[in-house]
C-alpha cells in the first residue's frame, strides 16, 4: 500500500501517531477519489474524521484545564470511532481491498486504545 508517511518527531507518541494516520487518510482520500468519485461523499466522511483525530490531539496540547484537556481526548477518541466505521464500511462494501483495510483499521484500533488509556488514566488521577 502506497499509504506510508515518514515518523514526524513530536516527542509526544500520541501527537505523532495521530499525525501520521491523518497523513495516510489523505493520502487514501487522494488516491481513490479519483476512480472512486461516485462515492465522494462517503470518502470525505472518512477525510474529515481520519484527520480530526490529529487536530484534536494537537488542539489538547493547549487546554485551558485537565477538564478541557480529557474533553479535547475525548473529541479526538469520538473521531477515531467514527473512522474505524467509515473504514468497515467501506471493507464491507467491498470499496477497498484487505490489505488496504487492515492496514488502516490497525492503525486506527491503536489510536482508539491509546486515547482511552490516555483519557482512564487522566481521570483517575
Amino acid at each position: 500500500m502506497k499509504v506510508f508517511e515518514k515518523n514526524i518527531e513530536y516527542g509526544n507518541p500520541i501527537l505523532e501517531k495521530s499525525f501520521r494516520f491523518g497523513v495516510r487518510i489523505i493520502k487514501f482520500y487522494m488516491m481513490h477519489i479519483k476512480n472512486e468519485f461516485y462515492l465522494n461523499d462517503i470518502f470525505k466522511q472518512l477525510l474529515n474524521s481520519g484527520t480530526s483525530i490529529g487536530a484534536n490531539v494537537a488542539e489538547s496540547q493547549e487546554a485551558a484545564s485537565k477538564r478541557d484537556f480529557i474533553n479535547k481526548l475525548s473529541i479526538a477518541l469520538k473521531e477515531a470511532r467514527e473512522t474505524e466505521y467509515w473504514l468497515k464500511l467501506l471493507k464491507e462494501s467491498a470499496i477497498i481491498n484487505e490489505k488496504e483495510f487492515v492496514s488502516l483499521i490497525s492503525d486506527c484500533v491503536e489510536l482508539i486504545r491509546l486515547l482511552i488509556s490516555i483519557i482512564k488514566k487522566l481521570k483517575e488521577n
